[in-house]
């Protein structure tokens, strides 16, 4: 077989995969637009943030249960049969919340909302890898993190334009055809798969303690951001949480039948290296997504509409390296694709250190390009190390932590980001000082990019 051939991706797999991802997209924007649509929900209702905000909560917290409860389903049933009726169930949430007549019928879609997507995703992830092997799933991979890289972008921008324009219903409107167009194609395009282990009993008590661990420290660590340490209510789910993922790990380890995630794979090096990178990558990826927008609205006196636009930059970035990376992994392995690429990371935000309201925008719109070019060669290569060395029974393992980590990590970065600008921006603060505090909040991002370095260095080199 020669070169050429072997870079080809199988069309069939290629199919498959566009087709997910495809189905991916109604989730990934939806997770992005609808915190910009609290407020009117709020006047819509006649209700309170402290009520309305469970039209986050209860997503999240309920993502968190179906997330390890998807790793058993798709290994139990037929990938493409969870696959679709997990994207079904988030299309019923999208269509309840689009036409919720109080704001508990719109918790409650959210909820229905949260149970389908957080089987989607990783199952997604899970059939992929199975499909693909270790051979191509860097450029596969490459694919599946279109969305990922665009949505984030486009997100903000499309939900500014919604709440400002048109009802806040068309925040779930815009979900209904995208989901039907997805089933329907997956129906009638995605090749049937045989399950794994038809026989595979549901670890119900492993299952009750990983989706208890997750959402409550999802949960303790989103409320960091407006409390900071001191806030009881914060530190409170964080004990429970670290709690839990002890009574887990100690359970897990004495389990009869399989754990819904098998702590023994963080014996192997590329498994922990990875999930550890995902872990500490938060606050140069997540965090940062989330303090960028607050830097041109502060600093730069930009409009929520202009700040998403000047973010594109860093999302162009991303895709013109996605392919790059993916290829390069699939040759010679993730560690030094990951190295260098947080070395331009670096680079690209160097500039933002320094930056304050008379810094010139295309000098930043180059800047977040170098970054985005930097960013599109860590995600992929992490992804893939994951899941090197482990067999097709432990693939939906590697998903779930994948998706536990990617998560909490990305919470982590934009709490403690998040907390450090807010500390050091004292009340009635002038715009020097607001920049300022921008300024040290970019340098601790660097500062996390130095420390995923150490992770880094264990990742795989692949032997041609």
């Amino acid at each position: 077989m020669n070169n050429e051939q072997e870079e080809k991706i199988d069309p069939k797999l290629l199919r498959m995969a566009v087709i997910m991802v495809f189905g991916m997209v109604a989730p990934a924007l939806n997770a992005t637009i609808v915190n910009i649509s609290i407020g009117t929900i709020v006047l819509e209702f006649n209700s309170t943030i402290s009520v309305v905000q469970w039209i986050t909560t209860g997503y999240i917290l309920v993502m968190g249960i179906a997330v390890p409860i998807s790793a058993w389903l798709v290994n139990r049933f037929s990938g493409k049969m969870v696959y679709i009726i997990s994207l079904v169930i988030f299309f019923i949430g999208s269509v309840f919340a689009a036409f919720s007549w109080n704001i508990e019928i719109l918790i409650f879609s959210r909820i229905l909302q949260g149970v389908g997507a957080g089987i989607l995703i990783p199952t997604l992830s899970t059939v992929l890898v199975r499909h693909t092997g270790n051979a191509k799933l860097g450029r596969l991979m490459a694919i599946v993190s279109i969305p990922a890289l665009i949505i984030p972008i486009l997100g903000p921008v499309l939900g500014g334009l919604i709440v400002n324009k048109l009802p806040w219903q068309w925040i779930f409107y815009i979900n209904i055809p995208i989901c039907i167009a997805g089933i329907i194609l997956a129906v009638k395009y995605l090749d049937k798969d045989e399950p794994v282990n038809k026989n595979q009993p549901l670890d119900v008590i492993g299952t009750l303690l990983l989706s208890a661990t997750f959402s409550i420290l999802v949960i303790g660590i989103s409320k960091l951001r407006t409390g900071g340490l001191g806030n009881i209510s914060a530190i409170t789910p964080l004990l429970a949480g670290l709690a839990l993922l002890i009574a887990y790990i100690v359970y897990a380890l004495n389990a009869k039948i399989e754990p819904v995630l098998d702590v023994h794979l963080f014996r192997m090096r590329n498994f922990s290296s990875s999930s550890l990178l995902l872990l500490v990558s938060g606050g140069i990826i997540t965090g940062t997504l989330f303090i960028l927008p607050l830097f041109y609205q502060q600093v730069q006196n930009s409009n929520a509409i202009m700040a998403g636009l000047f973010l594109a930059p860093q999302g162009i970035g991303m895709l013109c390296t996605r392919g790059l990376s993916g290829k390069l992994t699939d040759k010679i392995g993730s560690k030094v694709v990951v190295i260098v690429s947080i070395i331009i990371t670096i680079i690209g935000t160097i500039p933002f250190v320094f930056a304050n309201s008379a810094t010139d925008k295309i000098f930043l719109i180059i800047a977040l390009f170098v970054r985005g070019c930097g960013l599109g060669g860590v995600a992929i290569p992490v992804m893939v190390s994951i899941y090197d060395g482990l067999t097709k029974e432990q693939v939906a393992h590697g998903t779930t932590a994948t998706r536990i980590f990617q998560q909490i990590g990305g919470s982590v970065g934009t709490a403690v980001l998040a907390i450090i600008l807010q500390n050091n921006i004292p009340a009635n603060a002038d715009a020097a000082i607001v920049g300022k505090a921008f300024n040290i909040v970019f340098l601790w991002s660097i500062g996390f990019a130095v420390i995923s370095i150490i992770p880094a260095i264990f990742l795989p080199i692949r032997k041609e």
